[in-house]
């Protein structure tokens, strides 16, 4: 049962890995990998002299950040709720609703986020403009984009990513809300010293695969999503390799990126790691 799985990820995740040589190389069709000439470090040192690399770094790492603070938090708040509900058709009926924008491609998201925001014909304009108030550029002011670029990013999946949780929550001894209750405890006091400490290891194992992922932002939403009016805020990593790699036929500097934001992921993983070894919550 394990082989399809292995074979996925020998195919797709590991033998890819030796395209990274590319990242030394100055590539091309011709030559293929192998026979690419050599360049050494030639597409770092390019891909840093270049005025707009720290900022697409930056960008990368700040809605990454901001996903992080803002959208980690919310799966948790959602399923200890949700394991309050004693309605067992209420709280089937709300994980439904809540789970299924996860199974919507982002560009369905983004056409919901366009006729709900946009200038012209976007139902929150729309409903301003009944009150005589002025339209209101939401998709092309900074501040504005990013509340939007976190808020559709926990709505798509934050139900989803409660399935996890909930599944912790099932493993807490039932008998320790009671012994809680018995002490006195209301229910944000049982929450907080037992819901909360029961879900610890789980919290803390997907804490460090989050932080994995600081440096990596989601092309699709954040493609579907940006725009010229943005640029400065909205183009990441991601993006960036798509319109050098792709559109320019840069693939070594596209590479060379790429390699960065592993490196700097790789190096996160295992600082997060190291720090929750210091309160024996450690992954490895």
């Amino acid at each position: 049962m394990l082989l399809p799985v292995i074979a996925y990820y020998i195919l797709f995740k590991y033998w890819p890995m030796g395209g990274l040589v590319i990242a030394f190389k100055n590539y091309n069709f011709g030559d293929g990998i192998l026979h690419s000439p050599w360049v050494g470090l030639k597409n770092f040192k390019l891909l840093f002299s270049s005025s707009n690399t720290l900022q697409i770094i930056w960008n990368t790492f700040w809605l990454s950040f901001l996903n992080l603070i803002f959208g980690f938090p919310m799966p948790i708040l959602l399923a200890i709720l949700l394991n309050e509900v004693r309605k067992s058709w209420f709280k089937r009926w709300v994980q439904t609703i809540l789970y299924l924008p996860h199974f919507f491609s982002w560009v369905i998201v983004s056409g919901l986020v366009l006729s709900l925001f946009a200038t012209d014909y976007g139902s929150i304009n729309k409903v301003l403009a009944l009150f005589h108030i002025e339209p209101i550029n939401f998709l092309y002011e900074s501040h504005s984009w990013l509340a939007i670029f976190v808020g559709s990013g926990i709505w798509k999946e934050m139900g989803f990513s409660t399935i996890i949780y909930l599944a912790a929550l099932t493993t807490i001894d039932p008998s320790l809300y009671e012994s809680a209750a018995m002490d006195g405890a209301t229910k944000l006091r049982q929450m907080w010293h037992v819901t909360l400490p029961g879900i610890r290891h789980t919290i803390i194992l997907l804490l460090i695969l989050a932080m994995g992922k600081i440096m990596e932002v989601g092309f699709d939403q954040v493609y579907n999503l940006q725009n010229a009016g943005v640029s400065d805020v909205s183009e990441v990593i991601s993006t960036y390799i798509y319109k050098i790699g792709l559109g320019s036929s840069q693939f070594s500097l596209s590479t060379a990126m790429g390699f960065f934001e592993s490196v700097i992921s790789c190096s996160l993983v295992l600082l997060a790691n190291r720090i929750a070894k210091k309160f024996d919550q450690a992954l490895f």
